[in-house]
């Protein structure tokens, strides 16, 4: 039996992301899930300081390993 459901180019669920501040901790993103199939694409929109940049930069790795969940997928 075929599986019809294709596998996600990149896949990540409940993403969280905080930082240390004089203040205490600063909780920047809370609980982001997306799903990117093949041959789409995607767009992260928002305001200044929404926290765009903190997502992607979470999902690629440059910064320290959050708690969530990227079960699957690859940057091409």
């Amino acid at each position: 039996m075929w599986n019809s459901e294709p596998t996600p180019m990149l896949q990540v669920e409940n993403l969280h992301v905080s930082f240390e501040t004089f203040e205490g901790e600063a909780q920047v993103i809370r609980g982001v899930s997306l799903t990117v199939q093949e041959g789409e694409t995607v767009a992260l929109v928002g305001e200044t300081g929404c926290g765009k940049s903190v997502t992607m930069k979470a999902i690629l790795g440059i910064l320290p390993r959050p708690p969530a969940r990227i079960p699957t997928g690859k940057i091409l």
